[in-house]
This record gives C-alpha cells, sequence and structure tokens, in this order.
C-alpha cells in the first residue's frame, strides 16, 4: 500500500470515528433512567420507554465495538500490518476496506 492510500484510509478511519463519537454523543440521551408518571401515562407508555432504553444501550455497545475495531485499524495503518488479512497474509479487496477499514480477514478467509 502506498502513502497516497494510507493517506486516504486514515481520512476514512478518522472520519468513520468522529461519526461514531458524535452517535454516541447523541445515543446517550436514549439511555438515561426511565421515570415516567404512572398517573399520566399507561403501563404500556413505561414498557415503550424501557424498550427504547434497551434499543439505545444495543446500539450504544455495537458502536463501541466499531470504535474499537477502527481504533485497532488505526494502529494497524501505523504499523504498516493495514490492509493484509490476518489469517493468510494477503492483500485484503479494496472495497472491501473502504466498506469497513476495521476488518481484519480477506473475504476468502472470512468466508471460511
Amino acid at each position: 500500500m502506498n502513502e497516497i492510500e494510507r493517506t486516504h484510509f486514515r481520512v476514512l478511519i478518522l472520519d468513520k470515528l468522529a461519526s461514531l463519537e458524535e452517535e454516541n454523543r447523541l445515543g446517550l440521551e436514549g439511555q438515561s433512567v426511565v421515570t415516567l408518571d404512572q398517573q399520566a401515562v399507561g403501563r404500556l407508555s413505561r414498557m415503550d420507554a424501557l424498550q427504547s432504553q434497551a434499543m439505545a444501550k444495543a446500539q450504544q455497545t455495537r458502536r463501541d465495538l466499531q470504535l474499537k475495531g477502527l481504533h485497532k485499524a488505526l494502529q494497524r495503518l501505523a504499523d504498516g500490518d493495514f490492509g493484509y488479512c490476518d489469517d493468510c497474509g494477503e492483500d485484503i479487496a479494496r472495497k472491501r476496506l473502504v466498506f469497513d477499514p476495521s476488518v481484519t480477514r480477506c473475504i476468502n478467509c472470512a468466508r471460511g
């Protein structure tokens, strides 16, 4: 991978990180403690609020995993290991890396 490609992927990864961090900031509001006046709203509204809270927490977990993967991708990029399959050592397809820069396996190894 040449310097131009490394720079391209670094910018791509940093953009994805910024986007996920913004989603995290906005998503924290949905995870707040559910407090409802039981006389003002019914039991189903409380269940809906609890379900929304659980979904927000699940989305947070997914974003945290994506952030972790992207930070690891930045480290691989700095180490010169970015874009190579962890299993076979071959190049990972550029389209695959553009779609998800955190991948560590080529499509053949990922398929098993």
